[in-house]
């Protein structure tokens, strides 16, 4: 708990001038409530007592002005307050977001996407509840507390001694509750995350789940994980109900006292009718906001665990780091001396030496599995060498920026990514927007043929994954954006394989077209797509077993040939 206020009071002082008119409202408030106890004692000794008509007169004006002032500072205390709190949680959410991008592939691979989101989403909202309310609210409960208490003990600090005497022995309950809540609350965002990522996996896999008939089981398993949400989300109410009986029965043993002894003061004569009343009151008001700190502690745990979470994401540093060297020239070389890849135990490359000059096309071949994929992933750095150096036009590529890198790169998967913005958006992905070369790249790809039959052409929205899209279609706007960036290095992962014959041999003429500008590197699906390579790579558990042209390897490798055999 000392840990989240420790962590957020910085962002909230980083707001002074919103922060000085929330602390302006929360003294209002204090004032005000103390203000309100106060003036119980002019009406009983002054107006019913006394009879005085002149205090009667004021009293009205008095009473409005003290509502007035606390009314007024609880409107500026919650808007100040719930802007800063908006806001320091739009910036968390913006930081992690942006922090998450940077991370490996790696991290990608082992994290579920469903846990990713349910933690920047669920996670998050609860913090953004501490933040946003309870931090003020504390802060102004506090500010009362102390307002209320100093009235208490300068009325009788005799009466206010038993009250705060009694009233701290309820910290040792609540404490215990607190830990049972910080437990309970961990379990509960832990199966959240685990129901969220059951959500994402279905209507991520819902092609497959219908066609399988299979919505009866993947509900079952919903139901499970909804279960478990359900159990731990009722386990806190649980813990959370027993704080209001808890401070209810000491504060009813606290005021007990009070009024016996008070009650004795006012009958010898000690004490005013007024005076007590007034103090009586004041102790009311002050048992409210000590229960209200007492369950804001407890359901702060909740953000606590969710806090944890957060910056267990925020600690996550990325091993692969961008180097210093700015890479402006064209790529003339590229170069993979005895480069090995392990993913934890598993070989997936082993001393692959291969070099590639500017104008050159290159193949990879090989069964699932044996290492095409993991070349390529190298090249762009999703991952970087166990062993061996890859050098780019003599630069080693760990010393290279990855913005520079990836600027000089365009990599085209076999699973295609397209964003729900426009056609001419998702060409221009990451680039400066010129509608020309958008026009250029799609006539390159041979995509304007299906974009001009669209109402609103290239300006034309797509829907998420492009589903208002043919797979045909999308491999399309893929390779449009690849050939927008006019790379030095064009990577083709499998990324024709949803074309028909007609359109494949056209995209693959107007590569050809372009093979003098760049280094070109296909994963082969198609026999087709690589017989008029300049070199075909035969991968074989992690190395290149045989590398040599079309006709050559049919004539000399053996792997080749049987690979050649089920390429279609």
């Amino acid at each position: 708990m000392k840990n989240l206020f420790k962590q957020y009071l910085p962002y909230l002082i980083g707001y002074k001038r919103q922060f000085i008119f929330a602390i302006i409202g929360m003294l209002a408030v204090a004032i005000g409530t103390a203000g309100t106890a106060q003036l119980i004692k002019p009406v009983l000794d002054d107006i019913f007592i006394n009879k005085d008509a002149t205090m009667l007169a004021l009293m009205p004006f008095l009473l409005v002005g003290v509502f007035t002032l606390k009314g007024v500072g609880q409107y500026i205390q919650t808007y100040y307050m719930s802007y800063i709190g908006l806001d320091v949680v739009r910036k968390l959410r913006n930081n992690l977001v942006k922090h998450l991008t940077y991370q490996d592939m790696q991290f990608f691979q082992t994290m579920h996407t469903g846990e990713i989101l349910s933690r920047v989403t669920n996670d998050i909202g609860r913090i953004q509840n501490v933040v946003t309310t309870m931090i003020p609210n504390l802060i102004r409960e506090s500010l009362t507390i102390v307002a209320l208490t100093g009235y208490v003990i300068y009325e009788s600090p005799k009466l206010a001694f038993y009250f705060l005497i009694i009233m701290p022995l309820a910290l040792l309950p609540l404490s215990r509750l607190a830990k049972k809540m910080k437990r309970y609350s961990k379990l509960s965002q832990e199966s959240t995350s685990d129901m969220t990522a059951r959500l994402g996996e279905i209507f991520s896999n819902i092609e497959v789940i219908k066609s399988n008939s299979s919505q009866e089981l993947e509900a079952r398993k919903f139901e499970k994980e909804n279960y478990n949400v359900f159990t731990y989300l009722l386990k806190q109410v649980k813990v959370n109900a027993l704080t209001s009986p808890i401070m209810e029965i000491l504060g009813s043993i606290a005021i007990g006292v009070v009024i016996y002894i008070g009650g004795t003061e006012v009958i010898e004569g000690r004490m005013t009718v007024g005076a007590f009343f007034a103090f009586a009151t004041a102790l009311f008001m002050l048992y409210t906001p000590i229960k209200r700190i007492s369950s804001l502690y407890n359901q702060a745990q909740d953000a606590v665990v969710a806090n944890e979470r957060m910056f267990e994401l925020l600690n996550q540093k990325s091993t692969i780091n961008s180097g210093e060297i700015n890479l402006k020239e064209r790529i003339d070389s590229l170069s993979f001396n005895k480069v090995s890849l392990n993913y934890e135990e598993k070989i997936a490359l082993n001393e692959v030496s291969v070099h590639i000059n500017r104008g050159q096309s290159i193949a990879l071949v090989g069964d699932s599995g044996a290492g095409k994929s993991s070349f390529v992933n190298l090249l762009v750095r999703f991952y970087d060498p166990s062993s061996g150096k890859i050098l780019i036009n003599k630069h080693n590529s760990k010393e290279l920026t990855l913005s520079s890198l990836h600027q000089k790169i365009a990599y085209v998967t076999q699973r295609i990514y397209i964003f729900n913005d426009t056609i001419a958006h998702n060409v221009a992905y990451g680039q400066a927007f010129n509608e020309q070369k958008v026009y250029e790249a799609l006539k390159k790809a041979h995509a304007l043929e299906f974009i001009k039959n669209l109402d609103e052409g290239i300006h034309t929205t797509l829907t998420e994954n492009g589903n208002n899209l043919s797979g045909g279609q999308r491999q399309r706007i893929a390779l449009a954006r690849a050939l927008y960036k006019n790379p030095d290095i064009l990577i083709l992962d499998e990324a024709t394989s949803a074309l028909d014959n007609k359109s494949e041999a056209l995209i693959q003429k107007a590569l050809d077209a372009l093979k003098d500008e760049m280094i070109t590197i296909t994963v082969a699906h198609r026999l087709s797509t690589i017989e008029n390579s300049d070199a075909i790579l035969v991968f074989k558990e992690g190395e290149i077993v045989c590398s040599d042209t079309h006709q050559n390897l049919l004539d000399k490798c053996d792997e080749y040939k049987k690979l050649a055999k089920v390429l279609i």
